[in-house]
Formats: C-alpha cells, structure tokens, sequence
C-alpha cells in the first residue's frame, strides 16, 4: 500500500456522464458487517404498480436505508397501498413500526412515469413527507436514491447521501482505472483509463470535476477532469512531482504539492493552473492538504517535527500549529464537513487504521480495526467515511460511520485491487 512518502441531484449530470464514459466496469458490492445500537423500524410497501417495470424502487429505496445502519426494515406481508388513504395504521402500529412508506408508479406519458411516495407516521397518523417525480424508466435506481435521501432526512435530520457519487481507482494488472460510481456502487463509470499509475482522485465541491494524479508522461502531473465534456487539462505540470491536489470550497482553487524548488511544499494554485502561489517554506515534506470547509484554514501533513503529524495553516495569517500528537505516526487528515472535526491515517505499531480526532477537545477515536487501511473521506453529510483496506491479497473499499458502529465493506466483482476512494458531495 501507498503511505505518505509515496504518495505525493443531479439527474442531467448523471445521464451526460454516462453518454461520455467509457465502457464501465462491474459494480462494487455492498456488505454490512455492523449495524447501529438503535435501528428505527420502517416498512416499505412494495409500489402499486411496480410490478410492471423490470427495475422497481422500494427495493434500492429499503437497501438503501438498510445501508446507513439506522434502519430496521419490517416485512410488510400482503400489504397493499398506494396511499395514506389506504393505510391500516393500527395494523403497522401493532408491529412496533415507527414509519410506513407507500407510493405508486404510474405511466404518465411520452414513454416517463409517474412516481409517488410518502412516508407516514402510523402512531400519530400523519404525514411526514411526500413527493412525485416524473422520470423515464432508466432513471428509477436514481430516484430511489432520491425518495431515500428525504426519508433519511426526515426522519434523522440529516441530509442523505444516497445520490452522491464515489471516486476510487482500480488496477488490474497493468490497467489503471479511475471510475465514479453511485454510492451504493452501482453505475461505475470509466473517467480515466491508462498504463500508468493513477492517484489522489479529488471532486470539486460543486461536483462538476475531478482532480487526479497522473504517471502517463512517466512523472506525477496534477489533472483536472471535466466530467460532463470529458475535457482534460493539466493542472500541475512544473518540473519535479506535481501530486496531492485539494480543492478550495467555492472549487476556484486548489492546494498542491510541488517539489519545483526542492523539496516537497504546498502551494495555492487557480483552477485553471495560473497563479501558483507557496504556502508553506520549510525543509520538511510538506503534503496532503485539506481545506477546512469555511475556507480559512487547511490541515497537512509534515515530518517538520521529525515524524509524520498533522498541522493547520491559518491562511489569512499563515500561521502554522501542530494539531495531532498522540503517536508518532499521524497522515492523511481530511475535515468532517461541520469542521469540528477531522478524519486521519493513524498508526499504532505495524497497524494502520482510520481515527477521528475532535478539534476542540482533541480526543482521538479510532475507528478501524483493519490494520492496512488508509485514505479516508468524509460522506458529504459527516455521517459515513469511506477508505481503502485490504482484504485476500488485493485492495478493497470499506466505510464505517464516525461513531464507529455501522462498518460496510464494498468489494469488485472484477478483481483487482480497489483503492484511493473519495466521495463526492451532495447533489445540487
């Protein structure tokens, strides 16, 4: 595995990636090997009218919930409804069911159809929530996503993050292979294909590109790909190792390392690869920014103190402090998008796993038992994070939440080795 040293909603935009990619892979597929300590009961009945497509939705919608690890789903039997109005609540109430989703799937013209959902509260008899949305069939798996994110939402108050996207690298024997795909796994898509290593895969806040490391011109060059042209540019292009792109929050900008004028230091760069500015002069490596999510500040990691730590950089003033110290060996932060805390690579003899460390109070909670894992990244909504960790000889993905308790795994039908993961954020 790569360790510091070596490594240096929306629908259109969906369905325009998919005219542009290339032939896509298999699907990463999703285990859960560790749920929450408490799991809401929620009954999804089967759509009226679903039977009559192929692909439904309150399959993906319940796999989905069943996902986060907060959801407990209740057999609904024989039940059938198509709304409130047919809904026997004491019915559900005797199950011990908290929330019951009903909804009907209609054709509604020029080849769309009609899908409407709504979510009740069997104890109170109300309604929750409720939406219609009008879609061509090759659209229902991202319109269950969709119905997810606002049941999540209503129900936990935090928004869903079934409609993001995942960035990863694949390699398979010689092949390098960038791909996004949905964040259940499905839909992968080839972004970038080559001969030579691939790194660092990194979005944009707004979604709309990915930046990248690239070895096809036998060296690190930083990237930027657009992901509804398909156009490709180099960011970082100067003489040495260009590597560890990060994006600023309004996605203007972006922090590299750049070793141009010696060893490896940072450096704030526009989009469009004029300005390169330096932040940091020291004569340690300094790498793997993150920028906080108010834009004021970045973490990175350096061995100025003799091992790899975690420091801030205060751009405004470029003040520097060290913000990690327990261990000897602590990289790879990336902030939780409240910015109250960070995510980080931290080792404990030959053990390598993802901690959380609240910046306040600086408490550390490990969160990983894996012992190979490595590049953390935060779901958009703070709840889940994403890593590499190895399984069988080969790389795969795996995701635990930031309280520890709900763990994932995600492995390739395809083989090869999965690896540099980063999850894209919410759906405008």
């Amino acid at each position: 595995m790569k360790r510091w040293w070596q490594r240096t909603h929306d629908l259109i935009l969906l369905a325009v990636v998919g005219l542009l990619a290339l032939p896509a892979q298999a699907q990463l597929t999703i285990d859960i090997i560790g749920g929450g300590a408490t799991q809401t009961p929620i009954a999804i009945v089967p759509f009226a009218g679903e039977a009559d497509y192929p692909l439904g939705v309150t399959g993906i919608v319940g796999a989905d919930l069943q996902r986060s690890g907060l959801f407990r789903l209740i057999d609904t039997g024989a039940t059938r409804a198509a709304g409130p109005q047919d809904v026997r609540f004491p019915e559900f109430r005797s199950r011990g069911v908290d929330a019951v989703v009903v909804g009907s799937m209609t054709p509604s013209g020029g080849g769309a159809v009609n899908v409407r959902f709504y979510l009740l509260d069997p104890v109170k008899q109300t309604q929750l929530s409720a939406f219609s949305y009008n879609v061509p069939p090759a659209q229902f798996r991202a319109v269950a996503h969709k119905i997810a994110d606002v049941i999540y939402e209503a129900m936990t108050g935090d928004k869903g993050v079934f409609s993001t996207r995942i960035a990863y690298i694949v390699k398979q024997g010689r092949r390098h292979i960038l791909q996004v795909a949905d964040a259940d796994g499905y839909n992968p898509l080839t972004i970038v294909n080559s001969d030579e290593p691939l790194l660092s895969p990194s979005w944009s806040p707004d979604g709309s590109r990915l930046a990248y490391v690239s070895y096809e011109t036998r060296k690190p060059v930083v990237y930027i790909q657009d992901l509804a042209s398909g156009r490709k540019q180099a960011l970082a292009n100067f003489k040495g190792n260009n590597s560890a792109p990060a994006w600023s929050p309004d996605s203007q900008k972006l922090v590299v390392t750049l070793t141009k004028d010696g060893n490896s230091q940072m450096y704030m760069i526009n989009a469009d690869g004029s300005g390169a500015q330096r932040l940091t002069s020291s004569s340690a490596i300094d790498t793997e920014a993150n920028f906080a999510p108010d834009g004021n500040s970045l973490l990175f990691m350096s061995d100025r103190g003799g091992s790899p730590q975690i420091y801030r950089l205060t751009l405004g003033s470029g003040a520097i402090e060290r913000v990690s110290f327990e261990g000897n060996y602590n990289t790879t932060p990336r902030f939780a998008p409240d910015g109250k805390s960070f995510a980080f690579l931290k080792r404990d003899g030959n053990r390598f796993n993802i901690a959380v460390q609240d910046i306040a109070s600086k408490q550390v909670q490990v969160l990983t038992q894996g012992g190979n894992d490595e590049s953390p990244s935060f779901a958009p909504n703070g709840r889940m994070i994403l890593y590499a960790s190895g399984q069988g000889g080969r790389g795969i993905l795996a995701a635990v939440s930031s309280d520890g308790r709900v763990k994932q795994r995600l492995s390739s039908a395809i083989g090869g080795d999965v690896r540099e993961p980063a999850w894209g954020p919410l759906g405008k």
